[in-house]
């Protein structure tokens, strides 16, 4: 199949395209590289260096490559800045988006595969609960309005277009590649700071001090799982990305400091805006156990220090 995948520079994206390539897929690359990298990209894929907000080049592209299928990873990713800049946030992953879905419709593709956020998507969960899939989503980030947003406007392209689509929502991916220099990614920003012998810091659930908010930690592997099933068409619908286990950021920096064989007493700092206290999914069954905590951070944490 001819597959065009937005944002596969970038750490989710550019591992996406390493199983859809190995799987015999025809690959096609859409990135701006705000966060993507060069080096993420392979030789064997074309490339396509575009912003989402630039309609005519996104159509041209959908144009020049004639898709199968998209898998649209490309965004704005950071609920902090989404907070500081709903608007950029919006212009991005909304209009962005109804670019790509516009020319989906023009050139004939026939099924998008949408990165959404579990994340972030149903708001606070409230301990011991795991979201489930009928639950009413509640964003409470300008970040998870524009996934929401996207989510329903692809059933209105399916209504009115017959575009297919597959929602995936993720929980809260890690794994090498993933940017320790933004402000999302509280696992490759660890890792990062302590190679260099630099402090971290645990933001607070409600207080500082506390041992920090509560989230569903993915491996990117299982990720690109989902995303093959759901490019060949073996999974529909709108379906989590997760593993249903709770960890603390607490627990991802000592488990880090192990695994890096490092010294280090992490910080305390104060609730950022528009964090959530506490996400977590109940996972799909048909994705297969996902791999546990302490081997995709080992995984994780080798791929940091051979950096």
């Amino acid at each position: 199949m001819r597959v065009l995948v937005t944002g596969g520079a970038g750490f989710i994206g550019s591992h996406v395209v390493d199983g859809l390539v190995a799987a015999g897929h025809q690959v096609a690359v859409l990135d701006d590289l705000s966060t993507g990298r060069r080096e993420n990209l392979r030789d064997d894929v074309a490339f396509h260096e575009v912003d989402l907000r630039d309609r005519a080049g996104v159509h041209g592209v959908l144009a020049s490559f004639q898709p199968e299928v998209v898998s649209h990873q490309a965004a704005q990713t950071s609920v902090a800045v989404s907070a500081r800049e709903p608007v950029l946030d919006a212009e991005i992953n909304v209009v962005g988006s109804l670019h790509l879905l516009d020319g989906c419709v023009e050139h004939g593709v026939k099924r998008v595969v949408f990165a959404s956020t579990g994340g972030a998507i149903y708001g606070e969960v409230k301990a011991p609960a795991r979201a489930q899939l009928d639950w009413v989503p509640k964003p409470l980030s300008p970040y998870a309005c524009s996934k929401l947003a996207v989510e329903r406007y692809l059933d209105v392209y399916r209504h009115e277009h017959g575009l297919g689509s597959t929602v995936l929502r993720y929980a809260n991916v890690y794994g090498p590649r993933q940017d320790p220099h933004g402000e999302a990614g509280v696992v490759a920003i660890f890792a990062e700071r302590l190679l260099k012998g630099e402090p971290i810091r645990i933001n607070a659930m409600r207080e500082e001090g506390d041992d920090g908010c509560v989230r569903d930690y993915v491996f990117v592997d299982d990720v690109v799982k989902a995303n093959l099933a759901a490019v060949a068409g073996e999974v529909q619908g709108t379906l989590h990305v997760a593993t249903g286990v709770e960890t603390r950021t607490k627990d991802i920096a000592d488990a880090l400091i192990a695994a890096l064989g490092v010294e280090c007493t992490p910080g305390r700092g104060p609730r950022r805006a528009g964090d959530l206290e506490r996400s977590v999914l109940e996972p799909e069954a048909r994705f297969g156990t996902p791999l546990g905590l302490d081997e995709g951070l080992k995984k994780t944490a080798e791929w940091f220090r051979g950096r």
